[in-house]
């Protein structure tokens, strides 16, 4: 490993975590002095990977790092494949969609579709949400053991009062997750939306992403119709990835 490139990747994983950071609470937290803390900022500030704040001493990422997410978020095969039947998806139901993967444990939104109401809201692409508190992440962690017993082995956090942080009950909901090819999220992650997801096979029939679609929490649960959308979604982006069949096989 090359120290310096490891230095630089924590100092942007802190960043990433507290959102700002000053030198000396990087260099405590680094347990590095804070010259040399000072000196893989500064290269970092150089490449536009970090951004001082205006009229401040504290850093925060910089905007180099949103092109090179863009970048790769346009390399992965499923996000092209599923953008159409997304859009095609929120149109028909009325309700955003999100499109998520595996990344650290966590999920990341690699596509959002917003609402088609024309109503304000927030781009997600790019976001990540627990995989325990969100449907996206019950998904994945479903149809992936290993991927599961890494999350489930560290103490899980509560982000609302509904956030189910309990092993053995999130396990019990993966069984029914493989049974229903469905997952469910009722305001675990955030106060007042929930969400439904739906698993992406690819070819080789393993589950690489999953699909959802969010929805105000009066407006939960879904109607059939919804639901009956959102696996037809799966199953379509599913097959254009190569997969041969959907549902996913059980264990």
């Amino acid at each position: 490993m090359i120290q310096s490139i490891d230095r630089a990747a924590r100092i942007l994983n802190l960043l990433r975590a507290s959102r700002r950071m000053g030198i000396s609470e990087l260099a405590a937290a680094l347990e590095l002095p804070p010259s040399t803390v000072h000196g893989i900022v500064k290269s970092l500030q150089e490449h536009r990977f970090v951004a001082q704040e205006p009229g401040g001493s504290r850093y925060v990422l910089g905007p180099a790092l949103l092109r090179l997410s863009s970048v790769y978020l346009d390399t992965v095969e499923v996000r092209s494949r599923a953008i159409r039947r997304m859009h095609d998806l929120a149109r028909a139901t009325g309700l955003a969609t999100r499109l998520g993967v595996e990344l650290f444990g966590d999920v990341i939104v690699i596509h959002h579709d917003r609402r088609p109401d024309g109503s304000e809201q927030m781009p997600e692409t790019g976001i990540t949400i627990p995989s325990h508190a969100s449907a996206l992440g019950k998904i994945l962690l479903a149809y992936d053991d290993a991927h599961a017993d890494e999350v489930l082995a560290s103490p899980l956090t509560a982000l609302t009062a509904d956030t189910v942080t309990d092993p053995t009950a999130l396990r019990r909901q993966f069984e029914e997750v493989r049974r229903s090819a469905c997952a469910e999220e009722v305001e675990e992650a955030v106060i007042g939306e929930c969400a439904l997801a739906a698993p992406v096979l690819a070819a080789n029939g393993d589950v690489v992403a999953a699909i959802a679609l969010v929805a105000p929490s009066e407006e939960w649960p879904l109607p059939p119709s919804a639901a009956a959308s959102l696996r037809d979604a799966a199953r379509m982006i599913s097959r254009e990835l190569g997969a041969l069949s959907w549902p996913p096989r059980g264990r």
